[in-house]
């Protein structure tokens, strides 16, 4: 079973903004790639290279937005999924992740991969405190509901149009904060973390384990990059 991420910035500053001491952007990829998601996608523009410097030596691959203003939140939701599923064909899953989301665990991620596999038809949402939250976890049928979604709706609207074009939905409450908190509360000032400090099946997973274990002074190679490509 592999579920992507397709992480989303609205731009480079939302990106590169402080998450407790590194990028917004580099601590979201690092909590995906160390719950499991696989290929791991981000969407910005990078005018100068900025985000890049900050994905470097991540697992990671930078894909150029559609354009503006034509590039809509749903059609920014495609161009991650296309480009992940150009590196993996066989993808079970899509996590849609805003990169303000900053403070999400790598357990809820390894949590939410696992019961996304004892139901792979269903739309998976993260809850905290009885409020729906991020990321979402799309199955195939949600990734194909995009399509029909229309282009002026925002990311809250179109996990509800996904949901009302008939795809199933669960929630899943592992009492992490980080799903409903975005980057502008300080990690400090987060409610306590009241889920399991485990996931709930038998596999154990290296939370937390390192994206690079190269000497520092070795130069880190930067993310793949996909240009876009008007078709």
């Amino acid at each position: 079973m592999t579920v992507a991420a397709v992480i989303l910035a609205a731009s480079p500053e939302s990106a590169l903004a402080d998450a407790d001491g590194v990028p917004r952007i580099r601590r979201v990829v690092d909590a995906a790639w160390s719950g499991g998601a696989l290929p791991i996608v981000v969407v910005s523009f990078d005018p100068d290279g900025a985000v890049a410097a900050a994905l470097a030596g991540a697992a990671v691959t930078l894909a150029e937005p559609v354009p503006l203003p034509a590039g809509t939140p749903v059609q920014q939701m495609q161009r991650g999924v296309d480009v992940a599923r150009g590196m993996v064909s066989d993808i079970d899953g899509v996590f849609i992740w805003p990169t303000r989301m900053s403070w999400v665990g790598p357990e809820t991620i390894t949590s939410m991969i696992e019961a996304h596999g004892m139901d792979r038809g269903a739309l998976l949402q993260p809850t905290f405190g009885g409020k729906s939250g991020w990321p979402v976890l799309l199955p195939l049928a949600g990734v194909a509901a995009l399509a029909s979604v229309a282009p002026d709706r925002m990311p809250h609207d179109i996990i509800a149009d996904v949901i009302a074009s008939g795809v199933g939905v669960a929630t899943i409450d592992l009492g992490d904060p980080g799903t409903t908190h975005d980057g502008s509360i300080p990690r400090s000032d987060l409610p306590p973390y009241v889920g399991p400090t485990e996931p709930v099946t038998h596999h154990r997973h290296e939370w937390g384990s390192e994206i690079s274990d190269a000497p520092e002074e070795t130069p880190l190679a930067g993310p793949a990059l996909a240009p876009y490509e008007q078709a």
